[in-house]
């Protein structure tokens, strides 16, 4: 098989792997565990498999002095609020508005883009963001009856979106560090970082989570949140980055909400009406324009 099909499927395995996380965050909080109990185990696992990557691959451990402050700011803004925000707020609202505002990240980036690194804006970026709020807006302020689907979905959904804000954020101030170090390096100092500043947030509720009460379902979804969605799907991405680069690694985001919606629909007993659709128009219209013919270079250094 070619380099290329690889990192093709590396990249919509890990696109897969996120869509299906959406439902099984939900089967697991806040039924059988807190959701703050599912984050310090995601950063926990996440540290220990990055850094036994190390293990396995020696190399440079360390980062320069001048480069903690970046660090610092990356971990916080892609794994404690990112996570904190993400898990709490898919937990209360539906998993086909999770994936669909999670999906306005995109359209973020190139605002904080213009803002950060003083990248250009044009009038269809502008227009770009316009459709992806008004999409966003529309979920989150139509009265949607709240069922076990969604038991809080308008903080569910503005929950999601800080969570995007936060993320896009991450993926500009990270940038340089890609540059300077690989990419693997980059997310082992990141959630390393990020786990002393989560840990006081969840620790409390880790501890108090009865895990006598989890079946055997209830085991297999962890491993899947903690291994699948978080260490391998990080991963995929990353080959995928390497190999075909970050713009078309990107565009595989357009298929999250589709396998999301199909997966929340047959096993979470999620319904799909007219708002939903046309909510998802004006977000996939949103991306689209703020991404148009935008190409960013991006160094990937080898670990």
């Amino acid at each position: 098989m070619e380099r290329n099909t690889k990192a093709h499927l590396a990249v919509m395995s890990a696109n897969i792997i996120f869509a299906i996380s959406y439902s099984v965050v939900k089967y697991l909080t806040p039924g059988v565990m807190h959701p703050y109990a599912l984050n310090a185990v995601r950063i926990l696992v996440s540290l220990v498999f990055f850094w036994g990557l190390f293990a396995l691959k020696p190399g440079r451990a360390g980062i320069d002095r001048k480069d903690i402050p970046r660090f610092l700011g990356c971990a916080i803004t892609g794994a404690l609020i990112n996570q904190l925000m993400f898990i709490k707020g898919v937990s209360l609202t539906t998993p086909i508005h999770s994936s669909l505002l999670s999906l306005c990240t995109p359209i973020f980036i190139t605002f904080i883009a213009a803002w950060l690194i003083k990248e250009m804006l044009s009038w269809l970026k502008i227009l770009g963001l316009i459709f992806g709020v008004s999409g966003s807006l529309l979920l989150i302020l139509t009265k949607e009856q709240q069922t076990v689907v969604g038991s809080n979905i308008i903080l569910g959904d503005l929950m999601v979106m800080i969570n995007a804000i936060s993320y896009a954020f991450y993926l500009v101030m990270v940038r340089p560090l890609m540059a300077k170090y690989s990419a693997i390096h980059v997310l082992r100092w990141v959630f390393t970082f990020g786990t002393v500043l989560i840990l006081p947030f969840t620790l409390g509720d880790f501890i108090a989570t009865d895990w006598s009460a989890f079946a055997f379902g209830h085991w297999v979804a962890l491993a899947f949140i903690a291994i699948g969605a978080t260490c391998l799907a990080y991963l995929f991405n990353v080959y995928g980055i390497s190999v075909i680069g970050p713009s078309a690694t990107g565009t595989y985001i357009y298929t999250q909400p589709i396998f999301a919606a199909n997966i929340a629909i047959l096993f979470a007993g999620e319904h799909f009406n007219w708002i939903k659709f046309v909510a998802a128009l004006c977000i996939f219209t949103g991306v689209f324009l703020s991404n148009y013919k935008r190409s960013v270079p991006e160094t990937v250094v080898e670990d």
